[in-house]
């Protein structure tokens, strides 16, 4: 798989180039060290991952965030960095960022988190969860995922939220109808739609609806009416 990490700081950009390299030895790594690299590397070449610190030379960093969700919409995007703020974070989530991790966390853990997003997760670390709880516990952060809390597999419930697109789902709605019956972006809702379906551990939307019934999240009088 092909992978783009970007980042300012040459000895982090290599640091991280080297974890990656260690458990993914099959990626190809490219590297990029400011947004107009990193637009440029994008032009030439597809990825299956993109890693990218958020304050960069270049551009502004949530409309390079947009930018880059908007050129690679089926690729996830993970940002690094080293700004700690909730609000932030809520913004980069709903741009449609899938994960966002700590500059200090440990390699074992960044290596964790990207695998949870690559199977359709959502990253968020716990203290940031616990330190924006005040603030967001009624919205989208509250129905994130957590490498430290939550898992990807078949066993996980759905939270309240999805359970809430799924029926939307239902009704035939596009992603973009979904993202405006619940006040959400429309990247907001794909990857609330992504961790679904990783989650019911199916491909498509109606084999989700299937499973949802099974599991009972859904009744069967919804699905008819």
């Amino acid at each position: 798989m092909n992978v783009l990490i970007a980042d300012d700081h040459e000895l982090f950009l290599k640091g991280l180039e080297l974890v990656l390299g260690m458990h993914y030895p099959d990626a190809n790594i490219f590297c990029a060290h400011d947004y107009n690299e990193l637009f440029e590397i994008l032009k030439k070449q597809t990825f299956c991952l993109v890693i990218t610190d958020l304050a960069m030379p270049g551009a502004n960093p949530m409309e390079a965030l947009s930018k880059i969700h908007t050129l690679l919409q089926d690729t996830p995007l993970i940002v690094i960095s080293a700004v700690f703020d909730p609000e932030i974070i809520q913004k980069t989530l709903d741009i449609g960022v899938a994960g966002y991790i700590p500059k200090s966390t440990s390699n074992q853990l960044i290596v964790s988190a990207i695998n949870l997003v690559l199977a359709g997760g959502i990253y968020i670390p716990r203290e940031l969860i616990e330190q924006a709880a005040p603030r967001f516990q009624h919205n989208e952060i509250s129905d994130s995922l957590s490498v430290e809390t939550a898992t990807t597999d078949r066993t996980k419930k759905l939270t309240e939220r999805q359970i809430e697109v799924l029926k939307l789902v239902i009704k035939g709605l596009s992603n973009k109808q979904i993202a405006y019956e619940l006040g959400l972006t429309e990247g907001t809702v794909k990857i609330h739609i992504t961790t679904i379906l990783k989650s019911l551990g199916v491909s498509n939307r109606t084999s989700a609806v299937i499973e949802a019934v099974q599991r009972g999240y859904i009744s069967k009088q919804e699905v008819t009416h």
